[in-house]
């Protein structure tokens, strides 16, 4: 059984309730939008939920029919709470094929904003890796192709130029993640034109502020965020750690919307993708959406505490 990263660790403190009504429920009186919020892609102005999915280890289920099934009611608080990216990648084995068994489980999900990626070297192979992933997803279309930790990049680059040209894709993107190749990463934004670049930041691993975060909103690029939660590490931080009282001033009901409005809080970033298993932390995640988000000396606030916390 594939497990959430977070899952053993994670502080849960109002189980079982969507996330607007926890924001609610810690801050009376505060009336807070009743849709997610949402960031425009920058080439088209496209509003995105600023809290996607992530599938990376936890929608590998393989043919198990209890646990896509689970994946789907998973899937299903995702869109019943106003989200909209999924991201995945043929990286991650057996999730694309999961996610087109739960959407064909669900039916409707309008609101689907597909974000896969190729992954391969070469491009013969790179044109058949993504033909198989519109096939697995069961999509006329998918909206966003990326090319994942910056593989071949420069020749799946003229694929994906063409295939968007004859609107076999709507937006270009590339990857990396754990903080490595920023230079190249950066090399690559500078000089190519893309539409979404997705890397890893959060309130610990903060490299990006310094180039990649700038450098995206200068040139009009669209940023994923990966990794948010560094896999689970950082709730063994705040392992049986109180949220701060002074997290209500920006609607914040648990460790995981912590963490994630501190991510969606920067002006640069546009979407960020935690991965669950579960449904009661999907809506723990999805909660983080909603609710005033911390200004920038809140932010300072929030870095202090965690460093108090990471020294303790």
């Amino acid at each position: 059984m594939i497990r959430d990263p977070a899952s053993p660790r994670r502080r849960r403190f109002l189980r079982g309730i969507t996330g607007l009504a926890a924001a609610s429920l810690l801050s009376p009186g505060v009336a807070l939008q009743q849709t997610i919020r949402t960031r425009g892609v920058p080439v088209s102005d496209e509003q995105v939920p600023v809290i996607g999915m992530g599938t990376s280890q936890t929608f590998d289920v393989g043919d198990d029919p209890k646990l896509v099934t689970a994946r789907a009611q998973v899937l299903k608080t995702f869109f019943d709470m106003g989200g909209g990216m999924v991201d995945s990648s043929p990286m991650y084995n057996s999730s694309e094929q999961v996610i087109g068994e739960c959407r064909g489980i669900l039916g409707d999900d309008a609101g689907l904003f597909s974000a896969t990626k190729v992954w391969t070297p070469g491009r013969w192979l790179g044109v058949k890796q993504m033909q198989r992933s519109q096939h697995l997803w069961g999509v006329s279309r998918l909206d966003l192709m990326q090319i994942h930790n910056m593989l071949d990049w420069e020749t799946h680059l003229e694929t994906l130029k063409a295939w968007k040209a004859d609107g076999k894709i709507r937006y270009i993107g590339i990857t990396t993640s754990h903080g490595r190749r920023h230079e190249a990463l950066a090399a690559a934004l500078e000089r190519e034109n893309f539409d979404f670049v997705q890397f890893t930041y959060n309130i610990l691993d903060r490299e990006a502020e310094q180039r990649l975060l700038p450098l995206a909103a200068e040139r009009g690029v669209a940023v994923i965020i990966n990794r948010p939660f560094r896999r689970g590490d950082l709730f063994d931080h705040v392992r049986d750690k109180p949220l701060p009282t002074w997290a209500g001033e920006f609607d914040c009901a648990n460790w995981a919307q912590f963490f994630l409005k501190f991510i969606v809080s920067h002006p640069a970033v546009t979407v960020a993708i935690p991965a669950t298993t579960r449904v009661d932390h999907m809506r723990e995640n999805m909660g983080a959406g909603f609710g005033r988000l911390p200004e920038p000396a809140m932010r300072q606030r929030m870095i202090r505490h965690m460093k108090a916390i990471w020294s303790t």
